[in-house]
């Protein structure tokens, strides 16, 4: 499934959605937040349509954004402009709608990962993820503990953070105390209630992350059950896998777009001369000339 990709910068009016999803309020709220305070993260991507005169386009991943963009007023938006299929279009529709409805989490997890790593400060996370510095912290909490199974609860929105970050600092004996706490305040209740304790229990017996090695050194043969688990699992860490490679794509083209516009700019090139960086990696310049 090949195509070829460019960024651009389109007008809003000349994108059409061709298969528009009912859009959740809060969220498309969080969305038009997100982006009038912190701008575009990552274009949207767009299929030029086969016309005469003015160039159209239709839509194929990003509604969200273009309709936050329509909402602050913006008249034109970064767009990876695709030459694909009626086809391919759906498909990566389709796989983007997945990874973000199974990912989205995990990257910001990640993400907040990296950026303490780097010596970030909880404020300064928050400010760049537009999470709150509670989220932030407890995040941070669960990641330098090693708790990946309630990493994997929040991740899954089946637990509050704060909720997981108690029960992490909890003794065995009082965590039948957090968990009433968490169903009078009524953040647990259910069937997430439910999962909570199952969880905690799966904490209990194995501990608090997830052995990536083989479990079984007896040569006995594994069940279908736990099978189709580390099938299941492998499908996740690979999907994980293909969402980052193709937003490192997508940011890739980006700077190569900007690099281009740049490079034909008299005053920047005069900064590179004084600053005595006229010369470019030979991968990079390859790929600046179309030859990568």
């Amino acid at each position: 499934m090949g195509s070829a990709q460019s960024i651009e910068i389109v007008p809003v009016g000349s994108i059409d959605v061709v298969n528009p999803r009912a859009r959740n309020r809060r969220i498309f709220k969080e969305i038009v937040t997100s982006v009038a305070e912190l701008g575009l993260k990552r274009p949207i991507t767009v299929k030029r349509k086969p016309c005469e005169g003015e160039p159209r386009y239709d839509l194929v991943c990003g509604q969200g954004r273009l309709e936050a963009y329509q909402a602050l007023g913006q008249r034109e938006i970064p767009a990876v402009v695709v030459d694909a299929t009626n086809e391919d279009s759906a498909i990566m529709s389709l796989v983007e709608n997945c990874a973000r409805r199974q990912h989205r989490a995990i990257d910001l997890l990640h993400d907040i990962e990296g950026l303490r790593t780097r010596g970030y400060e909880f404020d300064d996370i928050a400010r760049k993820t537009g999470l709150s510095i509670e989220y932030v912290k407890g995040v941070s909490s669960l990641l330098e503990g090693g708790e990946h199974r309630l990493l994997r609860a929040v991740e899954a929105g089946q637990m509050p953070v704060s909720i997981a970050v108690m029960i992490s600092q909890a003794q065995d004996a009082d965590i039948q105390s957090v968990l009433q706490q968490a169903y009078e305040e009524k953040l647990l209740r259910g069937q997430r209630l439910l999962a909570a304790k199952k969880l905690i229990e799966q904490r209990r017996r194995r501990g608090k992350g997830y052995k990536t090695g083989p479990r079984r050194t007896d040569g006995a043969p594994m069940s279908s059950n736990a099978l189709l688990r580390a099938y299941r699992q492998d499908v996740d860490r690979k999907r994980v896998l293909i969402r980052k490679s193709n937003s490192t794509k997508a940011r890739l083209i980006f700077i190569l777009e900007a690099l281009r516009k740049l490079l034909v700019e008299p005053e920047f090139l005069a900064i590179l001369e004084n600053e005595k960086l006229d010369t470019l990696p030979k991968n990079l310049a390859l790929r600046l000339h179309g030859q990568g």
